[in-house]
């Protein structure tokens, strides 16, 4: 690459720190640790608890925002209490219930804010990666407000969604009050997005887990402690405004089920599986539907009220949250035609009117799905007490339409404090997610801000630029140049064939290859043509960014971000400052070009014959 006057100027102001470091400077050995943490995360944890007990109050508000709604809208009076739309009796009246409610979200989206559509989940996750930890503070508002009349109207949804969005908008609004990095305002987002998860469902550890596997998109303790703090501070804070959990205790089902048992959940999690992969392309199909329909998106969700009333009609238990027909799912209550009723016409319901742009959640209703669907399986699996295969489809749809298979599992034993059925909901999960990761490009959450212009990876790893060490990719064959070269040799030299001609940037050596100070191909051949008997030394910079043979590469990606130069050369860090060779970015890349060899490259490490150590099948001895 050639190095123009403004590279030049670059190289001047660069990275003096590590210019002259010798015995009395810090080592930078010291600062490659495990970790890249430093003791920022403690007042960063310290708000994060504080966000977390909010949270609690906002998810109690939410919760009683959709109690009061639902009393409102089905049985017209004042009440906060939880109640199920079923039991009214509006009559036909009922169909245009969920319409009205629909209607007026249309209303305060479009004229609110268009951010409290949906279910929240991609919201937030469009607020943690693009917009620097960011929410609207009328989101905050309007989101809590929108999902509790959107539900308490009959809407077919969980809270869970709308509370993690409005938790995450909390956290958000708090940490644009300090002087914060936008990571630590990402990282805020999530704590209340976690802590109104935790408070909702009495989850702490699904909360984080859900944060990690879905709207983190890293795992450093810079971010995981603050946010399993605020989950741990609105769980014990649930506890003295809302309760205790669990939410659906069940009794403990048995410890070990067996190989067939085992092979049940096998068949489960491939069913789960299939059942996610159809809801999540019922939902995409309806949006797709209502996108093609000649009138303003504001009276989607009304049109997708019409549906929801309908099957309310049919099926008044799909109306709602519907947390009491879990509870019957659970305990192995729930006749055959309560669990059709909710395969069937909640999932119509459901696809529809998400599709339609409303506000609600889906872990409720994919919970209930899934219990159906481990209802009707039980009838040709293996007894293993009752609620057992409803509660393993309960976790293996959540790991598969969620594409979060450890979540599921722990999400799943923290409902229920069954801890026995760890394993069985271990195995039903994975499989249901191999099943959806192999089936579909992206998920129900990721969909959506796919649709949005934006492609996310869902796939964690360590980069190769870690775990790669400058020493692996520096060139060693580079021209170094004495220090007291003279004019005419430095002009033979530079033309001379064997002198590699991609070389930009020269390094300047003394005795016992000293560093000195480097200079620009360009800036010698300007010497030379020049004439005379100009000095090296007055044309040489001594402000050099170096890098080390132990650095990983990591270390000199940011370093080059940092100071906008592209090559450093490499010296011993024992403060003799030999040098060794040179890094650039060209030389970055052959990381990652192993990187993709390892991933792509196969090979047989062992011949096939190294396993008969007694010779051919003929009895002569191996060659």
């Amino acid at each position: 690459m050639h190095e123009s006057e403004s590279d030049r100027e670059k190289v001047s102001a660069g990275n003096k720190r590590s210019t002259e470091e010798d015995s009395t400077t810090q080592d930078k050995a010291d600062l490659l640790g495990d970790f890249t943490t430093n003791w920022r995360v403690l007042p960063i944890s310290g708000i994060a608890v504080c966000i977390g007990v909010a949270s609690a109050f906002v998810a109690l508000a939410l919760l009683k925002l959709i109690g009061l709604f639902t009393n409102l809208f089905f049985f017209q009076r004042w009440s906060t209490a939880l109640i199920s739309p079923a039991g009214n009796r509006l009559g036909w009246f009922e169909l245009f219930v969920p319409a009205i409610g629909a209607l007026i979200v249309g209303v305060m989206a479009r004229y609110g804010s268009e951010r409290i559509r949906g279910h929240g989940i991609p919201e937030a996750i469009e607020a943690i990666l693009l917009k620097g930890g960011k929410v609207e503070p009328r989101v905050a508002f309007l989101k809590p407000i929108s999902s509790a009349i959107s539900i308490g109207s009959g809407g077919p949804f969980g809270a869970e969604g709308p509370i993690i969005m409005t938790g995450g908008a909390f956290g958000s609004l708090i940490a644009q009050f300090f002087n914060l990095t936008s990571a630590e305002r990402r990282t805020l987002l999530v704590a209340g997005a976690a802590a109104g998860m935790s408070a909702t469902f009495a989850s702490p550890m699904a909360a984080v887990l859900l944060a990690v596997e879905l709207l983190l998109f890293e795992w450093k303790p810079r971010s995981a402690i603050p946010v399993a703090l605020a989950s741990v501070a609105a769980a014990a804070t649930r506890r003295y405004i809302i309760g205790m959990g669990p939410l659906f205790p069940t009794p403990p089902h048995p410890v070990f089920i067996g190989p067939s048992g085992l092979l049940g959940c096998v068949l489960v999690g491939v069913m789960a599986g299939a059942l996610s992969a159809l809801l999540t392309l019922a939902v995409y199909a309806a949006e797709d539907l209502f996108t093609k329909l000649p009138i303003h998106w504001m009276w989607w969700p009304a049109i997708g009220g019409i549906v929801v009333g309908a099957g309310g009609l049919i099926f008044p238990q799909a109306l709602g949250v519907g947390y009491d027909t879990i509870g019957a799912l659970l305990n192995g209550s729930a006749a055959t035609s309560v669990l059709l009723g909710i395969l069937i016409v909640k999932s119509i319901i459901w696809a529809t009117s998400l599709g339609s742009g409303t506000s609600g959640g889906v872990l409720a209703p994919l919970l209930l799905m899934g219990g159906a669907l481990g209802g009707l399986a039980a009838n040709i699996l293996p007894n293993e007490g009752a609620g057992f295969w409803q509660l393993i489809a309960m976790g293996a749809i959540l790991g598969g339409t969620m594409r979060s298979p450890f979540t599921g599992v722990v999400f799943a034993v923290e409902l229920t404090h069954d801890l026995n059925a760890m394993l069985p909901l271990l195995l039903a999960c994975i499989i249901s997610h191999a099943f959806t990761v192999l089936a579909l490009r992206r998920s129900i959450l990721t969909e959506k801000v796919a649709r949005r212009g934006y492609h996310l990876s869902r796939e964690y790893a360590v980069d190769p630029l870690e775990i790669l060490f400058v020493r692996e990719v520096m060139r060693t064959s580079v021209l170094a140049l004495p220090a007291e070269i003279t004019t005419s040799e430095l002009a033979r030299l530079l033309h001379h064939e064997s002198t590699p001609k991609r070389q930009r940037l020269y390094p300047v050596v003394g005795e016992d290859r000293k560093l000195i100070g480097v200079a620009t191909r360009q800036e010698l051949l300007d010497m030379v043509r020049s004439g005379g008997d100009a000095s090296l030394a007055k044309l040489l910079r001594k402000d050099v960014t170096l890098a080390y043979p132990d650095e990983p590469l990591r270390v000199v990606v940011y370093r080059m971000a940092e100071t906008g130069i592209t090559r450093f050369p490499v010296v011993e860090r024992n403060g003799s400052h030999k040098l060794l060779g040179m890094v650039s970015l060209e030389d970055l890349l052959k990381a990652r070009t192993k990187n993709l060899d390892a991933e792509r490259r196969r090979e047989r490490v062992l011949p096939l014959n190294l396993i008969r150590p007694f010779g051919s099948r003929s009895g002569r001895p191996a060659a």
